[in-house]
């Protein structure tokens, strides 16, 4: 069983949805709602939104637990769509509420549609300090396949404004396996990004997900052949130009990978506020209801834009509504295991001790599995670290099960 003497805090980031995107994407399974009207400004009720994300982070304010907030990722939806002077506000309430550490790294996912290069100089002047921007495909009839609102050519105008807006840190999306995608294109995508000068890259295969308008009517993707073929290729030509792959879908260059990211991925907490968001929080000062249940907690936010500007109201209020439409604790039996499933995603592995101060467990809980798997040739141990193999890589799945 863990004990929570054997755990410590981790290090905390936020993270903030903003639900609003001018287009529902095919392919997109998040919580994001095309905006009604002419236009985002009209249609969008941007300072009521930012009123409810700072109440929503006041409620939240017992699991800060006098940590800074290291990293904070806006996520969508399409964030881009709010104006500058909302994330003025934005940005001035969470000061006013958590400390930001010194070197904070601040994300905004944004879609080149959405583009505008005084908005985008005014957002870097606020403080945020990294872009990750959704192309998917520098083709123009793959991004029609993908439903997007922007072509090849409107991308590359607007990673060049963004560079000229002061980025000088950011990623670029990028999809393959698209239909009927060949080896020759996927590698045009990549190569074509690498020119536009991004520190980072999250390159990952186009996957079909329920709820969403490609499970309701697929498209013809490529081969499994073929798949294989563009994974080996562009992995070759992403390392070639100084693009190291740290985890499974996601290479950057030195020094550059996502801290926001690494945290989710070493079991690190994060406050989820905004409609739909989701968090990972540990709280030590808590003793589980259960001899089962960990310090550990899930929170989920209240999911419709309509619902959860509701929650910000005195009426709402009165009848004991609230932004938090869930929260469990992971079970004790299963917090070895949700660290592994997120450690071992990255390609350096993760530190034994880390491991223990995340879930509570002592080593000796998973020594025998992981020599077993070590034997298997799925990981290898250095040191301290352990890590997955070549050949583990690819059968993930088959470790997590020896550790069930």
């Amino acid at each position: 069983m863990a004990s929570v003497a054997n755990m410590s805090l981790p290090p905390l980031s936020l993270y903030i949805h903003v639900p609003w995107c001018v287009r529902k994407c095919p392919y997109c399974d998040f919580n994001s709602h095309e905006f009604k009207g002419k236009n985002a400004e009209e249609s969008i009720p941007e300072a009521e939104y930012v009123q409810a994300l700072l109440a929503d982070l006041a409620t939240d304010l017992p699991w800060v637990q006098g940590r800074e907030i290291q990293t904070i990722f806006i996520g969508g939806g399409t964030p881009s769509i709010l104006s500058v002077e909302a994330y003025q506000n934005l940005l001035a309430g969470l000061k006013d509420k958590v400390t930001f550490a010194q070197n904070i790294e601040i994300t905004m996912e944004a879609n080149p549609g959405t583009f505008e290069a005084e908005k985008f100089a005014g957002y870097r002047q606020l403080g945020i300090n990294r872009l990750s921007i959704g192309v998917q495909s520098f083709a123009d009839h793959q991004l029609k396949h993908l439903g997007r609102i922007h072509d090849g050519q409107q991308a590359i105008t607007a990673i060049k404004m963004a560079k000229a807006a002061g980025f000088d840190n950011f990623n670029i999306d990028l999809m393959h396996g698209l239909p009927d995608q060949s080896e020759a294109q996927a590698l045009a995508d990549i190569q074509q990004a690498i020119d536009l000068g991004p520190t980072h890259l999250s390159w990952y295969q186009l996957t079909i997900e329920p709820n969403t308008e490609f499970f309701k009517r697929p498209p013809v993707l490529p081969q499994d052949e073929t798949l294989w073929d563009i994974q080996e290729a562009g992995q070759a030509l992403l390392a070639q130009n100084g693009f190291a792959q740290y985890e499974i879908s996601a290479y950057a260059l030195k020094d550059r990978q996502a801290t926001h990211n690494l945290n989710y991925w070493q079991f690190g907490d994060y406050i989820g506020i905004g409609a739909g968001a989701h968090g990972k929080v540990t709280d030590l000062s808590q003793c589980p209801d259960s001899l089962t249940a960990s310090p550990v907690f899930r929170t989920w936010k209240t999911r419709a834009p309509k619902d959860y500007l509701y929650c910000a109201t005195v009426e709402a209020q009165q009848k004991g509504k609230n932004f938090l439409a869930g929260k469990e604790s992971i079970q004790n039996e299963d917090l070895g295991l949700e660290f592994l499933m997120n450690a071992l995603r990255l390609q350096q592995g993760f530190d034994l001790n880390l491991f223990e101060q995340r879930t509570g467990y002592t080593l000796d809980t998973i020594s025998a599995d992981i020599k077993v798997a070590i034997d298997k040739g799925l990981l290898i141990q250095d040191g301290n670290q352990i890590k997955t193999s070549t050949k583990g890589s690819l059968f993930l799945n088959e470790i997590l099960e020896l550790f069930m």
